[in-house]
């Protein structure tokens, strides 16, 4: 050979690696395809599961919720299934609109992997094409324990499979029954605020329980739920809402600190319950005061009630975002969840007190006596009394509605 002929053949070879390496990488990298969850078989989601972590994203102000997160649901999940759960505390509000901004900017892996979400967030985050699914189909326990009519709307905004329940809660208030009598209508708090001023308050309807507070006495005062769900009507709305505003304007004189100021959430109105600054708490957790009686933060006297005239109910849910990492471990958290296992650990007062969604009827004989005997408490109010009382709640135009014109009708904002 030449040496013409020798270099030229040395030119054409590193000619071909130049383009050939590329491409041969390219082909290798394809080999790894990702994980395909709506496809896959349950057995195969577990697995994909085991060795990763979940992250959840919940709101986090309760020290109980949290506590029963970390170190009962988080230990099981490992032992099961071989899965981290990572609890990120966060208001609804705040993933809502971080998911909305990671769908802008074209995030395919995001943040979270699973979502403690209901109302008018999950209708904003669906709206905005934030929530992967349907994912219900997907979960052996809502498949086998779960009524799916039960699940089916959520403030009045179809599910349509992209939510799996999680628990069901009710709005109760709390009182001393050693030294309070209390009012148990919205006709008869007007009364019992003027006899005992100072001693109730409720906090700003940008907290969620302050938010149930105001829509129950909007119902109460207004006719009651019926009229408003069948969806949105401003017409109604605008009829309707100065009579709450006039309501709550009668009140406020008579309130804590004479209706000047409100406690922006819940823990602290909370912190003047146990302190004796007023008389009268409240809680979406029907089971809550059981559940601080056994913490030692309420005396063994303290007590639940329904206001008779309007006691809201739901069922909150979880859901996966569109950009959730590890899909096959949310599935897995959001199944867990809907075990008999776990939702009688949630029911129990020493842990949370949350209701379960589970359909008695579809369980083991063993489950449903286990839900059956399960000791609730003398603070938690029988089903009789809490069904009597509840009202279903309002489509989420209602809700933002009345949150925003209470900062100009009641706080003068």
């Amino acid at each position: 050979m030449n040496l013409k002929n020798f270099f030229l053949e040395i030119g054409l070879m590193v000619l071909l690696m130049v383009f050939l390496i590329p491409v041969l990488s390219a082909a290798g990298a394809q080999t790894a395809p990702a994980f395909d969850w709506e496809q896959a078989s349950w057995d195969e989601i577990t697995v994909q599961a085991r060795g990763t972590q979940v992250n959840f994203a919940m709101w986090s102000g309760s020290q109980a919720i949290n506590e029963w997160i970390d170190n009962v649901v988080a230990p099981r999940l490992l032992d099961l299934y071989g899965l981290t759960l990572n609890r990120i505390p966060a208001d609804a509000p705040v993933f809502v609109n971080r998911l909305a901004t990671e769908k802008q900017q074209n995030r395919t892996r995001g943040s979270f992997d699973l979502l403690w979400i209901n109302g008018e967030n999950f209708k904003r985050a669906y709206q905005a094409g934030t929530i992967a699914g349907p994912i219900t189909q997907k979960l052996p326990n809502f498949l086998n324990y779960v009524d799916p009519a039960t699940a089916e709307f959520d403030f009045g905004f179809p599910t349509m499979g992209y939510e799996a329940p999680y628990g069901r809660a009710q709005f109760v208030l709390e009182y001393d029954s050693a030294s309070t009598e209390p009012p148990v209508s919205y006709a008869q708090l007007p009364q019992w605020v003027r006899e005992h001023p100072g001693y109730f308050t409720y906090p700003e309807p940008s907290d969620f329980t302050g938010s149930a507070f105001i829509r129950q006495a909007f119902i109460a005062v207004t006719g009651g739920a019926q009229q408003y769900l069948q969806g949105w009507d401003p017409d109604l709305y605008q009829s309707q809402s100065p009579k709450l505003w006039d309501y709550l304007n009668d009140l406020k004189p008579y309130l804590w600190q004479q209706g000047r100021s409100y406690p922006r959430e819940l823990s602290f109105l909370d912190g003047l319950f146990e302190r004796g600054e007023v008389k009268i708490n409240m809680t979406y957790t029907q089971g809550q005061t059981q559940a601080r009686i056994l913490q030692g933060r309420y005396p063994g006297t303290a007590r639940s009630f329904v206001m008779e005239d309007a006691s809201l109910f739901n069922t909150h849910f979880t859901a996966m975002p569109f950009n959730a990492p590890n899909r096959a471990g949310a599935l897995v958290l959001a199944n867990y969840l809907l075990s008999p296992e776990a939702q009688l650990s949630k029911n129990d007062p020493a842990n949370w007190g949350d209701f379960t969604v589970l359909d008695m009827q579809r369980l083991q004989p063993a489950d449903r006596r286990a839900f059956e005997q399960l000791d609730l408490g003398p603070a938690t109010l029988d089903f009789a009394t809490l069904e009597a009382a509840a009202v279903p709640e309002l489509p989420s135009e209602y809700l933002e509605a009345l949150q925003a014109d209470w900062y100009r009708y009641v706080l003068g904002q």
